[in-house]
């Protein structure tokens, strides 16, 4: 195949891309960006042992944690939004936005760490998407 056959049939196709900043839409089920909730974090960093791409950094000192995440170093499997008790982790169903430079999308939060709940404390309610769930089946387990 020559290189004017192969030019040939490309122009014969058209154009085969969308335009910047038109995307493809986005299947069921995708993962995205993990988003993080600073006031359901407790600080257990059940999350950054999770993560196997290494995107989630903890790290703590008596009174205060740290808590990051660098999508560009992220795989969207979402292991760290399944380990989290608190609900503090969920994930984005849309793309991640366009970014130029390398850390542009990553967060940090510094948060004052919260005293243990008191030993026979009530357990916290789960969201309020799993009562619905269970309130449509009638509690049936």
């Amino acid at each position: 195949m020559s290189i004017l056959d192969l030019l040939w049939r490309n122009l014969r196709r058209g154009t085969m891309t969308l335009r910047f900043p038109e995307r493809p839409p986005v299947s069921e089920g995708y993962r995205g960006l993990v988003r993080f909730d600073p006031a359901l974090c407790v600080g257990c960093a059940i999350c950054r042992f999770r993560c196997t791409a290494r995107a989630i950094t903890f790290s703590s000192a008596k009174t205060e944690f740290t808590w990051a995440y660098d999508p560009g170093q992220c795989t969207f499997c979402g292991r760290c939004v399944e380990g989290c008790k608190e609900h503090a982790l969920s994930q984005e169903a849309a793309c991640p936005p366009v970014y130029l430079s390398i850390g542009a999308l990553k967060k940090s939060y510094t948060l004052p760490r919260k005293p243990p709940a008191p030993k026979g404390a009530a357990v916290a309610a789960p969201p309020a998407g799993a009562q619905a769930a269970n309130s449509t089946n009638g509690g049936a387990q």
